[in-house]
């Protein structure tokens, strides 16, 4: 500005130069003869000529310019000085906006969301880590060309049940006691730490494709010096152990022992994403369908939008048969030597299940359908009930069954609330149910016949805060009567909830039992075998659980995740009605039990 004002009144100085030339001479005794003389002595002495009067009144204006120009530039400078500040404020906003907002992505941040809580698989590191915690060791390894990721978590559960079922964190739905059975007047409570988990994810690229695999424990195995009286040492149990290969094609191989395809997942059919109910209980949750069990899977994605998938999957066969001959055959205990239970049965199973399923995310939501092909079988005597019982004649039976199922899954309210329903259906699928009822009973002719059976899930999860989640389920599943009539009766005495079966003994209660033993040596000792029921045969019809609990998040971040759970359900078994005390009356006993399970957990980064 100062230059400027300088340069307006050097140039005003040389336009005023000519009017001087040309308003003055050189002196003042040399005017030309036609020059009027001076008018008075004063004049000629202080010469006021017009064009100094000019110059004077052209410095003046100039002067007044420059202060209002200064005052100009005062004002725009303090404008642009308030500009200035309000710009730093604003800027200064964004960055504690962008850090709050970095803080709840470490709280809320969870590779299965609101996934199973248990999931264990590694969390990915928060954009807003500090630099402390940025200089922490990384949080996944790199051997050779393949990254190792370690992932799991560390829990101390409590669970509290009104009617005693001698069971751990884990839930046997279908054995809740009848008001008869000494454990229904005795609560029981355990703390527990064996479901904390282990797991290992692998992972490396190729030239077009991913390959790796993952492995995933916890405690809940047992073994022979397994107790809860002096050194719990409960023994390491295999949930997953698979390899796959995944193209960049879109098409996906897994080989392995992981959750069965009929398991709902978040995300296309991929591993490790399966929607599992948040529940601290690890028999899940009434209704929900789900097996881990060794298979063969492919699956191929089309545009992120839809996929289809094949699973082969090991088979097996539950079985409850009541008042049938002994002329039958479905499998036997495991053999010790063969390295399988010896106190379980397996059945001598003819081929694996197959498994189909279809998921769609057309941008809204996640949508499923499937089936299930299984086949049971079985070998018949029909000579069992001959004059002179022999095994001539003794032929294999083969039954089919199957189910037809539907999953949907839609956020609300701008993704804080996850509502979702699961439908499966068919004829011998009960042992993908939480509750396991049973897939076939026996005719009387010694056929298998498959159980018609029904699961329903409905699911809540709202995600109360960045830290609070909180879930609500309700969920059924449903056993049909199975009924057959032996020669000569009057009334259905085979089978599975046949009404000529007596019931009117659920009500009750017996002594206790004798001290007992078994071909392992594992067994009961006196004061620890409650009596069993007589005349209560109690075949389910349905079992019904709601559920309510909540998941608090103390901390989620690059060193991990510290929360905090609590759990109550509660369920109601319903049998199918059998044979009372007196002639032509019916008795149709049913169960309910209360639960709360708390659990606090601290899952590795």
């Amino acid at each position: 500005m100062r230059k400027l004002a300088t340069s307006l009144l050097v140039f005003a100085l040389f336009a005023g130069s000519p009017a001087m030339a040309a308003g003055g001479g050189n002196n003042a005794g040399s005017l030309p003869a036609n020059s009027p003389g001076p008018a008075d002595p004063a004049a000629a002495a202080n010469p006021a000529t017009p064009a100094e009067t000019r110059m004077e009144s052209e410095l003046q204006e100039l002067r007044d310019l420059l202060v209002i120009q200064g005052k100009q530039f005062q004002e725009q400078n303090r404008q642009l000085q308030d500009q200035l500040e309000q710009q730093r404020e604003h800027v200064r906003l964004l960055e504690e906006r962008l850090a709050a907002a970095n803080g709840e992505a470490e709280a809320s941040a969870d590779p299965q969301p609101t996934i199973d809580p248990g999931i264990g698989v590694p969390a990915i590191r928060a954009n807003g880590d500090s630099a402390q915690e940025k200089n922490e060791p990384p949080t996944a390894i790199h051997i050779k060309g393949i990254t190792l990721t370690p992932g799991g978590f560390m829990e101390g559960a409590a669970v509290w049940r009104q009617h005693a079922l001698s069971s751990d964190v884990v839930t046997p739905f279908n054995t809740i006691p009848f008001s008869g059975a000494s454990q229904s007047h005795m609560s029981e409570f355990n703390v527990s730490g064996r479901q904390s988990r282990i797991s290992m994810l692998v992972e490396g690229k190729l030239s077009g494709v991913k390959i790796g695999g993952y492995y995933e424990t916890d405690f809940l195995g047992t073994g022979i010096t397994s107790n809860y009286t002096e050194s719990n040492s409960f023994v390491l149990r295999q949930r997953q152990f698979f390899g796959q290969a995944a193209f960049d094609s879109g098409w996906t191989v897994t080989g392995g022992q992981m959750w069965t395809l009929l398991t709902e997942t978040r995300h296309g059919l991929d591993n490790r994403t399966e929607v599992l109910p948040l529940v601290i209980d690890g028999q899940y949750h009434v209704g929900f369908s789900w097996a881990r069990q060794p298979g063969f899977r492919v699956t191929k994605n089309f545009n992120n939008k839809l996929w289809l998938g094949l699973s082969v999957e090991n088979g097996e066969t539950t079985l409850t048969a009541h008042g049938q001959n002994n002329n039958f055959l479905a499998g036997q205990y495991g053999a010790g030597g063969g390295l399988l239970n010896p106190v379980a049965n397996f059945a001598f199973t003819t081929a694996p299940d197959f498994v189909f399923k279809a998921a769609f995310e057309p941008g809204w939501g996640h949508y499923e359908v499937f089936g299930v092909l299984s086949t049971f079988r079985d070998r018949v005597f029909p000579n069992e009930t001959a004059e002179t019982p022999s095994a001539a004649g003794a032929f294999n039976d083969h039954r089919v069954g199957g189910g037809i199922g539907a999953n949907a899954r839609v956020p609300l309210f701008n993704k804080h609330l996850d509502a979702a329903i699961h439908f499966l259906g068919g004829d011998g699928i009960g042992r993908y149910g939480s509750a396991t009822l049973a897939d076939v009973t026996a005719r009387p002719d010694g056929t298998l016949a498959p159980i018609h059976n029904f699961q329903s899930l409905a699911s809540l999860e709202w995600h109360a805060t960045p830290k609070l989640d909180i879930y609500a389920y309700a969920g059924g599943e449903y056993a049909a009567r199975t009924a057959y009539f032996k020669p000569g009766a009057e009334v259905p005495n085979e089978g599975y909830g046949a009404i000529g079966l007596a019931n009117y003994g659920c009500s009750a209660e017996p002594l206790p039992g004798s001290a007992t033993s078994t071909a392992t040596s594992v067994g009961g000792s006196a004061g620890f075998v409650p009596g069993s029921l007589s005349e209560c045969t109690g075949d389910t019809r349905s079992v019904i659980q709601g559920t309510l609990g909540f998941w608090y998040r103390f901390y989620q971040g690059a060193m991990g995740r510290v929360q905090t759970g609590l759990q109550y359900s509660y369920l109601n078994r319903d049998t199918w009605s059998g044979a009372g005390a007196t002639a032509d009356t019916l008795a149709t006993p049913h169960a309910v039990e209360n639960l709360v399970m708390t659990s606090f957990r601290y899952y590795l980064p």
